[in-house]
């Protein structure tokens, strides 16, 4: 696991640089403050990001819910959204970047929760890129919880939540991009003191309980 921290690590160093994003993104003077939200599908991040806004007035930003919206739109980004969700993969890093910056430059509020993202190497670099001078990443949320339990929890949200890839099979495809893709990039930022772990098999209760002690002490 070290080496894969150290070589994401080098692969951001080096593509600094080769990622060209539109300049189209402006903020004021005060820097936003981000945390960003990570956790296999079901392990109640929406959930807890509910509470943190309803306690500390963040602006909740979910990169899933982004991608959905769009999906939903029609346009030619949201077909290409829908062929890579229906298949468990990760978005192209460019359109989900679009998407946030353009929700956070639309907020007049500079406290934002980002949810589901970075997931991969190519998101960390898109990221890095684009945003590392524009805003301050105060911290990761990580909601770790056991797969098994994961998949009950989504398997009955599927009964009512009308989501294509709220099924099994993709569901196995999610986590298993999870494990591959998005645990490297926890590891990552752990490796520079950035990651709060939360054990998310508890009552939602609980785990916000948890969640309470570390924001009191960062915001």
């Amino acid at each position: 696991m070290l080496l894969c921290v150290a070589v994401i690590s080098a692969l951001v160093k080096k593509k600094i640089n080769s990622v060209k994003l539109p300049p189209s993104f402006s903020m004021s003077s005060v820097l936003p403050t981000v945390f960003f939200v990570l956790g296999g599908p079901g392990a109640g991040k929406g959930t807890q990001c509910l509470n943190l806004v309803k306690e500390y007035k963040f602006i909740h930003l979910s990169a899933g819910d982004l991608l959905r919206a769009e999906r939903a739109s029609g346009s030619n980004d949201g077909n290409l959204i829908e062929t890579y969700i229906r298949e468990g993969q990760i978005v192209p890093v460019e359109i989900t970047i679009r998407l946030l910056e353009k929700a956070m430059t639309d907020s007049p509020t500079k406290l934002f929760l980002i949810d589901g993202f970075p997931r991969n190497e190519d998101n960390l670099i898109g990221w890095t890129n684009r945003m590392q001078d524009r805003c301050i990443l105060k911290g990761v949320l990580y909601f770790d919880c056991p797969e098994e339990v994961c998949v009950q929890r989504i398997m009955e949200r599927g009964k009512t939540s009308g989501r294509t890839d709220d099924n099994e099979e993709s569901l196995r495809k999610r986590f298993r991009t999870f494990y591959n893709e998005t645990l490297p990039i926890i590891h990552y930022y752990e490796n520079k003191g950035l990651v709060m772990n939360f054990k998310a098999d508890l009552s939602p209760d609980l785990v916000f309980e948890d969640v309470k002690c570390c924001m009191n002490k960062l915001l």
